[in-house]
């Protein structure tokens, strides 16, 4: 992208050849729809759906915005966004209705394809927590139309932590999906917050693509991602696909924690024989990589805690039989925490330095509020919790997402639970009001009702009735 800049090519954001840019090619860029399943409304919402619609596509694009019920806080917001954008874009909000067979996301999504053009040729599913940069679906496409093969396209977050530990586990947590920027392109797993597809293989349902979702299926990218590997399929991540992920400026250890337990939960869910192998033998890597992970750091502890008190009392080591290997062993292990922090550092600035150049009329992201004695914190913490989370989903073997509570058998959903006075009232990540009234915009925010009792307080006679 420098180098398309270099020479004279400002528009490298969007495509390195700006001859791509011609009205004789952008005519003939194929039709694609945009699902969205909402859930919810919270704080980064909208910005993050205008950065969807507003999308630099040359192409024929259409986005689904599929919810629930009108009761969603999301339908109302949706709605607004949508009259303000009417004669510039083609948006419509389906209501799905409630799943029975699958997950309501699942749902929501299956439903949006079902009212797809029928001259779509892909289909990009968003989370909307999602937000896009300007030639996003462009590179996407591009790259589906390279090379027919693909059976998925993917992308990955960059998390903007919030503050808390939790947005911080929660970026930790994420930060293995950047591998699949290190695999020239081919990865094996999925991010279900962006994943592009051929319109083609749900119409037909080839490789049983609509039939694996709807029939007890749990998440979306775990079952695609087993599907893909079961039919040798292909599956590719593009180098600009990047997308920063704002974490809730209120995400609290709860919610990360619930969160974890939704990402272990998906290894309980399968749909082959084989599949389920993959996710036993993943579910007891990840364990022993994960406590492998902070043993060492406990050792360490243990060896400095000695040394410290014999240092204390006076002792001489030629008095004592402790000898300094240990000593040594921690000195290695603080450089090792040293240079994965460095690693770690290194990527998240060129991802941030990506995400900028892809998004040059968006705010400049910045790596100066990243707290990194607080992510080395959180590598101790999330690597310990996650066996306990995997553990404790294996034996549940049900889980909240949401205010509705699956339980799996033979790995599929055969139980769904709603009890709306129940369960949580805040997603994990972004944290939006899950409920709202029917045929009326959501409540004022926490902070608005906290404010105008403030005023209340200091001011009584200008609330009065």
């Amino acid at each position: 992208m420098k180098d398309a800049m270099k020479c004279g090519n400002s528009f490298a954001f969007l495509c390195h050849d700006i001859n791509e840019l011609e009205h004789t090619n952008q005519v003939n860029l194929p039709r694609v729809t945009v699902v969205m399943p909402l859930k919810g409304f919270g704080e980064h919402n909208l910005h993050n759906w205008k950065s969807q619609i507003t999308s630099l596509y040359g192409g024929p694009l259409e986005f689904l915005f599929v919810v629930e019920s009108t009761e969603d806080p999301a339908y109302h917001a949706v709605s607004r966004l949508i009259r303000d954008f009417k004669d510039d874009v083609d948006a419509k909000i389906i209501l799905a209705g409630l799943s029975t067979t699958c997950s309501q996301k699942i749902h929501n999504q299956l439903v949006g394809v079902e009212r797809m053009h029928k001259d779509t040729k892909y289909v990009l599913f968003l989370d909307d927590d999602v937000r896009l940069h300007p030639g996003s679906i462009g590179a996407l496409t591009a790259e589906m139309e390279k090379n027919p093969e693909i059976f998925i396209q993917t992308g990955y977050p960059l998390d903007l932590p919030s503050g808390s530990l939790g947005s911080y586990c929660i970026y930790e947590y994420h930060m293995p999906c950047s591998m699949g920027f290190a695999t020239g392109g081919k990865t094996f797993f999925l991010w279900g917050g962006c994943m592009m597809m051929h319109a083609e293989d749900f119409r037909r349902d080839n490789y049983g693509v609509v039939s694996g979702l709807r029939d007890g299926g749990y998440s979306d990218d775990m079952t695609l991602a087993a599907i893909a590997g079961a039919h040798k399929r292909l599956i590719t991540s593009p180098p600009v696909a990047v997308f920063p992920h704002p974490l809730a400026s209120d995400l609290s250890f709860s919610r990360y924690w619930n969160y974890l337990r939704k990402q272990t939960f998906v290894l309980e869910s399968y749909i082959s024989r084989v599949n389920w192998l993959m996710n036993r033998g993943l579910f007891s890597f990840h364990c022993y990589l994960s406590w492998g992970f902070v043993a060492p750091y406990f050792m360490a502890a243990v060896h400095i805690a000695a040394a410290l008190q014999i240092y204390i009392k006076g002792y001489s080591y030629e008095e004592t039989t402790c000898t300094t290997s240990g000593l040594l062993l921690a000195s290695c292990l603080a450089i090792c925490t040293l240079t994965e922090l460095l690693s770690m550092w290194n990527l998240t600035r060129i991802e941030v330095q990506l995400c900028n150049m892809l998004s040059p009329e968006a705010p400049k992201l910045s790596l100066d509020y990243y707290n990194w004695s607080l992510i080395f914190v959180a590598l101790l913490v999330d690597n310990f919790l996650y066996p306990i989370s995997a553990f404790r989903s294996h034996f549940s073997q049900s889980i909240n997402w949401s205010g509705i509570r699956y339980h799996l058998k033979n790995g599929k959903i055969n139980k769904i639970e709603r009890n709306r006075g129940r369960g949580p009232k805040f997603t994990d990540l972004g944290g939006k009001h899950l409920y709202g009234k029917k045929g009326a915009p959501p409540k004022a925010s926490f902070l608005s009702s906290l404010a105008r009792s403030l005023c209340q307080w200091h001011q009584p006679k200008k609330y009065e009735v």
